[in-house]
Parts: structure tokens; C-alpha cells; sequence
């Protein structure tokens, strides 16, 4: 539904030019719900823009809906006609909800219908058929000045669906929101792409956010793509540093000759008691020393930094017995300097990139 190829965006500034974004491939799925995320200066806010052309790219191509965004941002009446009329396939929900404090919340959501040249009456009835969908039918004659901040950001996504589109672009929708309230937001978001089949991309800095919606995710640094894939791709890869994010554990080792392992559950081994069994099985003392468990679109998934006494070559069996239980086993190694994660060759990296 949504591709970028070989995405660049360069920025002049003070004389020197910055690279926002460098050579950024991405595709997103029809249907689903796909976040990014990275620190400030990452780039997500430029590639987000870049995707629907509200910044045009200095090279490469923007798809969307089979349709090539950066061949129609040429000059001339008809390419900006042509451009128009693809965008009106993408809905934009911002941060601060940029709506018009002089329209009532009605008027803010037929505003873009206003810009296509629909009918009053064909724009009356969409405004209220979308402020019922998110919740808000009785806020139709209030201005944004009365409403919660929750609430100006369900008019902002009533607003961005008005044009009946199949993309919805997200730019930090729940940043300024209050934990309650963003979890509303997200669960809204999430209703939607279900009810209406809408391809979701949403940029954020916040893990929670990844974990609690999204389908796939990307992690950007540098203006640069650096890992991408499905949640559950992600989470069975070794050394995924989006995985380490989503789910951190910590805990180093408590002695000598000790093995400590991450073991990372999702499918139907998280609801299995594996570690009592491995305990019980072998007759051995484990350690927890970390764990994080949450609940990624609606199944338990977590990792667990667990330690067992002995050296790894005697402690070959127990951890083919986890991965046997069709787990993710990643053994910890102990260094003189920090503890780095060796990889369990048996099981394919996500290339860097991989969709």
C-alpha cells in the first residue's frame, strides 16, 4: 500500500545542507498498522511528510495506493490537479490537532470535503456519520476551545478520514496526551483500520505505542531505516535491538561458571509454564533476573533473562529443551568490559530492511 524507494530529503540550513533522510526503503502492507519510531532527529517527521508530498523528496519515489506521488509533484496545473486528487486517498492526523478555533468542531471536519468541492449537504451528513464513528456526536456545534485535548484529537481523525481515504498518515498523534487518554486514542485508531480496512502508518517515540498497535514497525536513526519487520519477526531475532526496546531485561551474571540465557515467549509458549517445567524436568535452580511480559495485539509476548548453574557445555541440553518448547533463546555472554548477546545461529536475522 505504501512505498518508499531509495527516499531522500536534504535540507539547506545556515548555509550547509542536512540529510533528514538517506536512502530510506520501506513498505508498508494494505491493511495494516505499521509504526516507526526513533529519536528526535531521526527522521520520522520528514518521512511521514515526504509520504504524502506535503515535503518534496530531494530523490527517490513515494507509492502510494499503486500510485506514484513524486511523478505527479511536477509543475504545471494538471500535475498539482493530479497530486490533489492522490492525496485525497491519505488522511493526516497531527500532533497538536491544528484545528480552526473560529469552526465548530462540524465545520473543522467539513473543511477538506469544503476543499473538494463537496455538496452542503453531502458534507453535513459525512461530518456527522464521522463524529459518531469516534465517539463525539454530541460535540458537533462546540469550537475546539471547549474540548479536551483527547477530544480535539478524535475530531483531528474524523477530520482526516472526511475524504473517505484508504491511508491514514499518523504524526505523533498521542505525544501530547495523557497516558489514559492516548490509550483511548490508540484503541480508536486501531477500531478504525479494522472497521474500515485502513492502512495505518504512524511515527512515535514511544515504545508503548509500538506495542500496543502496531503490526510491524521500523526503527529509524540517522535518517536511515536501520531494522524493520513484524512484530513477531522482530521479537525472533537475534540481537533485535528493536526487541531489546520493546522488551527490556536486565541482569548480569551472579557468578562463575553461570549461564544466563534471554528467552523471548509469543505465540502459544507464552502461555506455557516452561520454566518450572525446565526446572522440574532437569532438576535444576533457576534464577530469574529480569522479565518484561505485555500483551502485543491481544496475545502475551515478553522476554525473560533467566541464569542456571554451570558453564553453557553443560547446560546444552536445558536450552535445546527451551527452544524445543519453541521458544527464542539468545545466551548472554559474559565479557570483562559489558554483556553482549550471542546470536543463535539456528534462526534467521531480519535482514536489515527486510519488509
Amino acid at each position: 500500500m505504501i512505498t518508499t524507494s531509495g527516499l531522500t530529503k536534504v535540507y539547506e540550513s545556515r548555509g550547509r545542507q542536512v540529510t533528514a533522510l538517506d536512502g530510506v526503503d520501506l513498505h508498508v502492507r494494505e491493511g495494516e498498522v505499521f509504526g516507526v519510531i526513533g529519536q528526535s532527529g531521526a527522521g520520522k517527521s520528514s518521512l511521514i511528510r515526504c509520504v504524502n508530498l506535503l515535503e518534496r523528496p530531494t530523490s527517490g519515489t513515494v507509492t502510494v495506493d499503486g500510485v506514484d506521488l513524486t511523478a505527479l509533484a511536477g509543475k504545471g496545473r494538471r500535475a498539482g490537479r493530479d497530486l490533489r486528487r492522490a492525496r485525497s486517498s491519505i488522511g493526516m492526523v497531527f500532533q497538536h490537532f491544528n484545528l480552526l478555533s473560529s469552526r465548530t468542531v462540524k465545520d473543522n471536519i467539513e473543511l477538506p470535503l469544503e476543499i473538494l468541492g463537496v455538496s452542503g449537504a453531502e458534507r453535513s451528513r459525512r461530518a456527522l456519520e464521522l463524529l459518531d464513528l469516534v465517539g463525539l456526536a454530541d460535540k458537533a456545534k462546540s469550537y475546539p476551545g471547549q474540548l479536551s485535548g483527547g477530544q480535539k484529537q478524535r475530531v483531528g481523525i474524523a477530520r482526516a478520514l472526511a475524504g473517505e481515504p484508504k491511508v491514514l498518515l499518523s504524526d505523533e498523534a498521542t505525544s501530547a496526551l495523557d497516558p489514559e487518554t492516548t490509550r483511548s486514542i490508540l484503541q480508536l485508531l486501531r477500531d478504525l483500520n479494522r472497521q474500515l480496512g485502513l492502512t495505518v502508518l504512524l511515527i512515535t517515540h514511544e515504545m508503548d505505542v509500538v506495542k500496543t498497535i502496531c503490526d510491524s514497525a521500523a526503527l529509524m536513526q540517522r535518517g536511515r531505516i536501520v531494522e524493520s519487520g513484524t512484530v513477531s519477526e522482530l521479537l525472533a531475532t537475534p540481537g533485535s535491538q528493536l526487541a531489546a526496546e520493546l522488551f527490556p531485561v536486565s541482569g548480569a551474571h551472579t557468578g562463575p561458571d553461570r549461564t544466563v540465557v534471554d528467552v523471548t515467549f509469543h505465540g502459544d509458549a507464552a502461555n506455557q509454564p516452561v520454566i518450572s517445567q525446565l526446572s522440574r524436568t532437569y532438576n535444576i535452580d533457576i534464577s530469574i533476573l529480569g522479565a518484561a511480559m505485555d500483551t502485543v495485539g491481544g496475545r502475551q509476548i515478553g522476554r525473560m533473562r533467566i541464569e542456571l548453574p554451570g558453564r553453557y557445555e553443560e547446560n546444552v541440553v536445558p536450552v535445546g529443551f527451551l527452544r524445543e518448547q519453541g521458544l527464542q533463546v539468545e545466551v548472554v555472554e559474559e565479557t570483562s568490559t559489558e554483556e553482549t548477546v550471542a546470536q543463535d545461529t539456528a534462526t534467521p536475522l531480519v535482514k536489515e530492511g527486510a519488509k
